[in-house]
């Protein structure tokens, strides 16, 4: 097979997510993208929350020289103007996806990392550049793309497993407790669904007319390739019925970016999203054969 690497690009829809809901469609959106990142680098998993008048873009900054992804914060004005950016979060395993939420005024952030063998939540310091870990997740499964929500007097957890390989894009797991930081326990229903079309979480959930809506990921096609909105009818530590929606697309205004579109975040009154390409070229191979011969001299 030839190789590929996916590049994502960040864009800021401006409308909110439940306008976006009601259409199930971009084509029409207004969408402010931010500028492409340098070659075989990019941004993606778009999280955010606006405070004084500036918003706050938490995302996944990956670099496929070495494959560790770390998560960057890019502080925008309201014309999405960038006034600073920083990595906020770093460890020694790869960091992608950072779930980020408000509870009583305060954020808390749960980013991907399963291969550190569990989930991590982190919660704000003196700043939204200083986070503190408070807990560690034990659940089922090393969660993927670990998504939060309350409902119901609950907490909830919806998440891919990280095994098998084949079922980060094919299942969805939940995770219920009374508190935040647990004890969680696991939904007796998981996986509660197993559809490549509409499990893996792709943003933060929602409600529209009082539903309450998940978007996943639509990987039927490759991975990341399309939104839908997952409309969950019943939810409850024993019951799981939902409805899955149709299928959302790159919009044409983010071409070249027309491969993939893999989340869909709330934020007010703008929508973060990201977008991908597929790219073949022999740049990436030369990238894999650099990292495989520096690997090889460490040894």
């Amino acid at each position: 097979m030839p190789r590929r690497a996916d590049i994502w690009r960040i864009g800021i829809v401006v409308a909110p997510i439940e306008t976006l809901a009601g259409t199930g469609k971009l084509a029409a959106a207004k969408i402010a993208w931010l500028p492409e990142e340098a070659p075989f680098t990019f941004l993606a998993d778009p999280f955010g929350l606006w405070r004084e008048g500036c918003l706050h873009l938490f995302a996944e900054a990956y670099d496929y020289r070495t494959r560790h992804g770390v998560i960057d914060l890019l502080r925008l004005d309201a014309d999405f103007n960038l006034l600073g950016r920083s990595t906020v979060l770093r460890e020694p395993w790869h960091l992608s996806y950072p779930n980020l939420f408000e509870v009583d005024g305060v954020a808390w952030m749960a980013p991907e990392a399963y291969r550190s063998g569990a989930l991590t939540l982190y919660r704000q310091g003196a700043s939204l550049e200083a986070w503190e870990a408070v807990a560690r997740l034990e659940l089922d499964t090393p969660a993927i793309d670990a998504t939060f929500f309350q409902h119901e007097g609950l907490w909830w957890a919806a998440y891919a497993p990280s095994q098998p390989k084949a079922a980060r894009q094919e299942r969805l797991h939940l995770a219920f407790a009374e508190s935040l930081t647990g004890p969680w326990r696991a939904h007796p229903g998981n996986p509660v669904r197993i559809d490549r079309r509409g499990s893996r979480p792709g943003g933060a959930p929602f409600r529209c007319d009082s539903a309450l809506m998940l978007p996943v990921q639509d990987c039927s096609r490759t991975y990341g390739g399309a939104l839908r909105l997952l409309r969950i009818d019943r939810l409850t530590p024993d019951i799981f019925e939902a409805e899955l929606g149709e299928a959302m697309v790159a919009p044409r205004s983010a071409a070249p970016y027309l491969d993939g579109l893999h989340t869909l975040s709330a934020c007010g009154d703008v929508t973060l999203i990201d977008v991908k390409r597929i790219d073949r070229s022999l740049g990436g191979l030369l990238i894999d054969a650099g990292r495989l011969l520096r690997g090889a001299r460490r040894a």
